[in-house]
């Protein structure tokens, strides 16, 4: 089962007041269609049994071409020459062509983007990690010269840091 609000996130992380129930909820049933899986179901509609051969052929032309486009382009000869899904394919081939690379590519892009992600993320830790440590570097400078007997306004003018910070430092 898949719950719509499974994929975004809880109202309390947006702000928004939380009653714990979503105003709306979808709930699916999902079934794996996939050839030899809740043969079943699949024998009931003639449709998903057409579509689930189609994905086989996708999938048994790639593993012998590892072309995909071509792949997709075999699958759909094949399943019109074989009377499957024949009048679908028939006026709908390009689209479903388009569709299926399109939704592949798309996946790649995502995992392009995911990982591309990751890699800032790490780049943002070090950065704040570099400020962190410059932020501490300015500190320990102010208090060596707080023990010199240098005022906090010249201790400002040197490091940057507020009055306020430099002050609060004098009595730590």
């Amino acid at each position: 089962m898949l719950k719509l609000s499974d994929a975004f996130e809880s109202a309390t992380s947006l702000g928004i007041p939380d009653k714990g129930i979503p105003a709306l909820e979808l709930v699916v049933k999902v079934f794996n269609i996939n050839q030899g899986k809740n043969e079943g179901i699949v024998k009931k509609c003639k449709t998903l049994a057409g579509y689930s051969a189609f994905v086989d052929k996708v999938r048994t032309y790639e593993k012998e071409c590892l072309d995909r486009e071509e792949a997709i382009k075999r699958a759909v000869i094949y399943c019109r020459d074989h009377n499957i899904l024949k009048e679908f394919l028939e006026l709908n081939a390009a689209e479903v062509m388009n569709m299926i690379i399109t939704e592949w590519k798309m996946e790649d892009a995502l995992a392009v983007r995911y990982e591309e992600g990751r890699e800032e993320g790490r780049e943002e830790g070090r950065e704040e990690g570099r400020e962190e440590g410059r932020e501490e570097g300015r500190e320990d400078i102010a208090r060596k010269a707080l023990t010199k007997g240098i005022s906090p306004e010249l201790i400002h003018d040197i490091t940057g840091l507020d009055v306020k910070i430099i002050n609060d430092l004098r009595s730590r």
